[in-house]
């Protein structure tokens, strides 16, 4: 099993990417008025809460370890 050091960082590292991913998206959607980048847009930000979350418990767990 990972340490949970690693865990997280890949996590950090997930939502980073996610992030920059989503950059073209956010254009799309505020510039151009883009209803299906919108749809994308909304998609990204569920699973940037889902990591924030996890990352979150797991920097809680070490904390208290």
């Amino acid at each position: 099993m990972p340490s949970l050091k690693i865990i997280t960082m890949e996590n950090f590292q997930k939502l980073k990417d996610l992030i920059a991913a989503t950059e073209t998206d956010v254009a799309s959607f505020y510039e151009k008025g883009n209803k299906a980048a919108g749809t994308r847009l909304r998609n990204a930000m569920q699973q940037l809460k889902v990591l924030a979350t996890d990352i979150r418990k797991e920097v809680t767990e070490k904390k208290n370890a």
